[in-house]
């Protein structure tokens, strides 16, 4: 029995060494002057002052996050609203509603980006200069995970508390909110945490869908890496580093509250 733990616990240490250890090695070279990976020169802090004082990138990554909280709001509304319809809903229509929500999870990046843009600025003649094609081709992306955060914990609920809540004398909106949403909350956050994160991470619908002069940090980071201005591409292992922080700890908070939630519970 010790035999096998001890092989488990080995499996889990290979398995975060490597996830971890290629973010931990950009991270280190972020607070370095090395030009490139493998390059070992003197500590600096040179990256970051570039990353922070750089118009263009400050630009970027303020646009890119604004649209990942843009998308991400929108997603989750959505994404919350199609999955308590499709809970309190008849079995067949619930059946119908997560077969269609699987299809954009497993479907190509690439064909969503291509029908969102066709729809909207063909079919229906949006300028694609824009941001309408931007914004709906990533909530296409990120409302089907908002619903696959939200359905589990729908599940999980009583389905008769509703019912409760105007037996004690809710009104249907206020049951909603009072005791349905609130016991979602914690799901919610979680929804809309990973809607920010893939908005911020996408490349191909936004490639496709977003006006000529805007970039977000993913279109930005490919078009960098192909040009030669070093001291920008080193500038973007600072910005990995960041981000990787701040999930880390929006991990951590969204873990956190989810705790506190559940041992707290509820009350109308």
């Amino acid at each position: 029995m010790k035999h096998k733990k001890k092989k488990h616990i080995l499996w889990l240490i290979f398995i975060f060494a490597f996830l971890y250890t290629p973010i931990l090695l950009l991270g280190f070279y972020s607070f370095t002057d090395a030009a490139m990976i493998g390059q070992m020169r003197g500590f600096s802090l040179h990256n970051y002052k570039t990353l922070f004082t750089t118009p263009e990138l400050t630009s970027m990554i303020w646009g890119t996050i604004l649209l990942a909280l843009v998308v991400g709001v929108l997603s989750t509304i959505l994404g919350t609203m199609g999955a308590i319809g499709a809970f309190y809903g008849r079995r067949k229509s619930r059946h119908a509603i997560e077969l269609m929500n699987q299809i954009p999870v497993v479907n190509a990046d690439v064909v969503t980006g291509f029908s969102v843009c066709i729809l909207l600025v063909v079919v229906l003649g949006v300028d694609k200069d824009t941001y309408l094609p931007l914004i709906a081709g990533q909530m296409a992306l990120c409302t089907p995970f908002v619903y696959l955060q939200i359905m589990p914990r729908l599940t999980q609920m009583d389905p008769h508390l509703y019912e409760a809540a105007l037996d004690l004398g809710c009104s249907p909106f206020q049951a909603l909110m009072k005791v349905v949403v609130r016991d979602l909350m914690p799901a919610i956050g979680s929804g809309l945490f990973t809607a920010v994160t893939l908005s911020m991470d996408d490349y191909f619908i936004t490639t496709y869908t977003k006006p000529a002069v805007f970039n977000t940090i993913s279109t930005y980071t490919v078009n960098a890496t192909r040009g030669s201005q070093t001291s920008v591409k080193t500038a973007l292992w600072a910005l990995s580093t960041v981000i990787f922080a701040v999930v880390i700890l929006g991990v951590l908070v969204v873990n956190y509250r989810s705790s506190k939630e559940e041992e707290g519970g509820w009350s109308l």
